[in-house]
């Protein structure tokens, strides 16, 4: 099968062309699990993250993708859930223990055996990909395929870091970045919280432009002061600098929520520059977001599929997803890119 391989951490400042086109042998499935040939794949930040180092893959090569739609062609002897021709998805949550007491308690997001797809196990950068059964989901049919890769990742982690904000009907909601994820929970907020006034935070002035096309009520830099304080704000930013700004601009007993699966080494003084007077004091909040349970996946899904919501998104071939990847690390972003299979 076709696929686009990771041999090894890259610097992308340096390398345009981290993932190299090779022909892998076609999975078997073990007792429960699937084969899923991929028609559609996205691209996330995240996978930044695996090439330069950050959250570096298990093993190499490896096949990066966990934003994965596609059909079933056969299924392992014991697996039942699904059957052959069955459109389903596959998210960032590969497999866990099952039996640990975050897995037990439904937080299996926090499982010490987490593994996560395309960073632990092969992903969907490929012609084919295989996944125990339980981890994967039926696509609704209002989606494309285009359209559902993003919901997998960008939309469920969004799904998870807007429940943990706590926010409430009527609250202000901040978002600082204005990416694949953030787009959707902007989508999201709005649907089920239609008093509650989205102010966005982008570097970007098309970003920003993009926000205010999506019913933002206020946009701007990442440095600037907004017209009210909030009570949540939830940041998908890679650095750490808008963290800082963030807290300023939270009311008292406001929460941050940090939907970022690292953040980058470059700009790290900004941490220390957090001051705990302006900052933290009168009961201000960091919480972070740690990779996504099957429940988030499953109840975004239907969420999205309700509203619905349509995601906005660029298609690549898999053989430009290097060119993806540059862009994605370039800021060149609106909405989510996805690679066509």
């Amino acid at each position: 099968m076709k696929a686009m391989i990771l041999n090894n951490i890259v610097d992308l400042t340096t390398n345009n062309a981290p993932l190299v086109a090779s022909e892998l042998p076609e999975p078997i499935p073990k007792q429960n699990e699937i084969i899923i040939k991929v028609s559609n794949c996205g691209v996330c930040h995240t996978e930044l993250d695996e090439i330069e180092g950050r959250t570096p893959p298990l093993f190499f090569p490896m096949v990066l993708g966990h934003q994965v739609v596609g059909k079933i062609v056969e299924t392992g002897k014991q697996a039942s859930k699904h059957k052959i021709g069955d459109r389903v998805g596959v998210a960032w949550i590969f497999s866990t223990c099952g039996k640990c007491e975050f897995c037990q308690s439904g937080n299996e997001n926090l499982c010490p055996d987490f593994k996560a797809t395309g960073r632990d196990a092969l992903g969907g950068y490929a012609e084919y990909m295989t996944i125990q059964e339980d981890f994967a989901y039926p696509i609704p049919d209002v989606f494309s395929d285009s359209e559902a890769a993003p919901l997998l990742c960008a939309g469920a982690i969004g799904y998870r870091s807007l429940r943990l904000t706590n926010l409430k009907d009527g609250d202000n909601l901040g978002l600082n970045g204005f990416g694949a994820s953030a787009h959707l929970v902007l989508m999201m907020a709005k649907h089920k919280f239609p008093n509650s006034k989205i102010y966005v935070f982008a570097r970007s002035e098309k970003e920003r432009e993009f926000a205010k096309e999506l019913s933002a009520k206020w946009t701007g830099d990442t440095q600037d002061e907004p017209p009210e304080k909030l009570n949540c704000i939830i940041d998908t930013t890679p650095v750490w600098k808008p963290i800082v700004e963030a807290m300023k601009n939270l009311k008292p007993s406001g929460r941050l929520v940090v939907n970022a699966i690292r953040k980058e080494e470059l700009d790290k003084e900004y941490l220390l520059k957090l001051d705990y007077p302006q900052h933290l004091w009168m009961e201000k909040e960091i919480k972070s977001v740690a990779n996504v349970a099957r429940r988030d996946v499953n109840e975004f899904l239907h969420l999205a599929a309700e509203i619905p919501i349509k995601p906005e998104f660029k298609e690549y071939a898999l053989e430009d997803a290097n060119k993806a990847l540059i862009e994605l690390k370039k800021r060149k972003i609106r909405g989510a890119k996805v690679l066509k299979i």
